[in-house]
Parts: C-alpha cells; sequence; structure tokens
C-alpha cells in the first residue's frame, strides 16, 4: 500500500496517551489515516501524513490530542516560494515497499 506523506518533520501533532480513553474518535474524523487503535488506545501510525486539520483535536472528548493547524501548509507553500521543494502541494504519495523503485507522486487538493 502506498503511504500519504504530507511534510517530513513538521507536523505538530501530539498525542497524550495518559488522556487517551480510546473511543476512537479521532479515527473516524482523520482524513488520512494518521492514528490507528491498538491495545485499547489510539497510536499515532502515520504523523508524516497529518495535514494539520484539526479535525482530530477538535473531536477528541479528552483533549489527548493536539495540533497547531494549518502550519505544515504554510511552510509547503513557504518552502515552494524559496524554491526548496519541486511543487507547491503539500501532499506526495510515496510508493510501497514492494516497488520501492518508483518515484513519489504528487496528490492534489490537500490544502
Amino acid at each position: 500500500m502506498r503511504k500519504l506523506v504530507y511534510l517530513h518533520d513538521v507536523v505538530t501533532l501530539n498525542l497524550d496517551e495518559t488522556r487517551c480513553s480510546g473511543c476512537g474518535m479521532c479515527l473516524q474524523v482523520c482524513p488520512h489515516g494518521v492514528l490507528a487503535k491498538h491495545n485499547g488506545s489510539v497510536e499515532i501510525v502515520n504523523r508524516d501524513a497529518c495535514m494539520e486539520c484539526g479535525a482530530c483535536a477538535k473531536n477528541c472528548p479528552t483533549a489527548a490530542l493536539s495540533v497547531k493547524t494549518g502550519v505544515g501548509c504554510a511552510t509547503a507553500v513557504i518552502n515552494y516560494a524559496l524554491g526548496r521543494n519541486s511543487s507547491s502541494c503539500c501532499c506526495v504519495i510515496e510508493p510501497d515497499a514492494e516497488n520501492s523503485n518508483q518515484a513519489p507522486t504528487q496528490s492534489s487538493g490537500c490544502c
């Protein structure tokens, strides 16, 4: 399976496992599969796929999740303007492990 990547090592998403009740509300609202339920609580499984929309944090009844919404997208736009990225799109789709010789491809409509 190919993995969606938003921005490497920029995402501000944080999970306080001690506050997580395991309700799974965040799983229902996350559009990129950043979180997964494991052993009764939620864990971050693909941090770089987080587009920092804030839906998980807004819907978490125990305030276990926090994120600075919009930070990643702003970073992508600035990097593009400075010539650090080949595209202004925030997301790329990385090839799966079986096809690791494929180049990453751009995804549209993420911001």
